[in-house]
This record gives C-alpha cells, sequence and structure tokens, in this order.
C-alpha cells in the first residue's frame, strides 16, 4: 500500500467506527503509533463531529477511523514499526479528500489533545506534522 492509498473500500469499516472506541484505541496506542498517525486521526475526528462537514466525507472519515480502531487489519498493530503504516495511509489518503474541511478552529483542537497524549510538543515539530 502506498502512503496516499485507503482501501478502495474505506467506507465499508465505518461499522467498526464509533467514538468510544477511538478514544480507548488513541489513549492506549498513542505513543507506538506515533505522533504523525495521531495528529491525523485527531484532524479526521473533528472534522467527523463538526456540523458544517458535507454527509458525504463523514461516511468515508468514519471509515477511515474505523480501520484504525481495527487491531487486524492489512498490516496487524502489534506488529512493531508497520503496524500502523496502513492505518495512516489510510488517515493520509481520507484527509486529502476532507482537506477543505480542516479549518484552523479543528487544526487548533487537535493541537491541543496532541498534547494530552504526547504532552509539552515543540511547536516546530508540529508545523512540520502539517498534512493539509
Amino acid at each position: 500500500m502506498r502512503i496516499n492509498d485507503a482501501p478502495k473500500d474505506i467506507e465499508s469499516y465505518s461499522r467498526h467506527y464509533d467514538e468510544k472506541g477511538l478514544w480507548n484505541k488513541l489513549t492506549r496506542h498513542a505513543k507506538r503509533a506515533g505522533l504523525k498517525l495521531v495528529y491525523c486521526a485527531l484532524l479526521c475526528y473533528y472534522v467527523l463531529v463538526s456540523h458544517d462537514v458535507p454527509a458525504r466525507y463523514k461516511l468515508t472519515i468514519a471509515g477511515a477511523l474505523g480501520y484504525l480502531i481495527l487491531p487486524l487489519d492489512a498490516i496487524p498493530d502489534f506488529i512493531p514499526v508497520a503496524g500502523y503504516v496502513d492505518d495512516l495511509s489510510a488517515i493520509l489518503a481520507v484527509l486529502k479528500t476532507v482537506s477543505s474541511c480542516v479549518t484552523p478552529d479543528i487544526r487548533n483542537k487537535a493541537v491541543v489533545k496532541l498534547h494530552d497524549f504526547f504532552g509539552e510538543i515543540d511547536n516546530d515539530e508540529i508545523d512540520r506534522l502539517s498534512v493539509v
């Protein structure tokens, strides 16, 4: 899977998405998943819950987050280093699709929550995470 490719049927994973499952996954696995994946997942989440997002995007976002929640996907999450590559690919592909919906407020919410998971983060490091 290339970094910008989401599974062709990403929407089918939306049935695995639930908010509690997402927060459990991020809380338990944030450090192992990495700063970039967590930031991108947070951007997706805040776009998903935004009232200004077209319905057609919500199913795609829920699919990518559902894919992230699943521990056994194309590359199982428990595999060191590679386990989250497919999840990041799916999330990045979806973010590219919904990038017009990522507002400064959504970015700010994601950064604030990122601090909850990782503690103090240098602003330059956050700037390097910019994906949209």
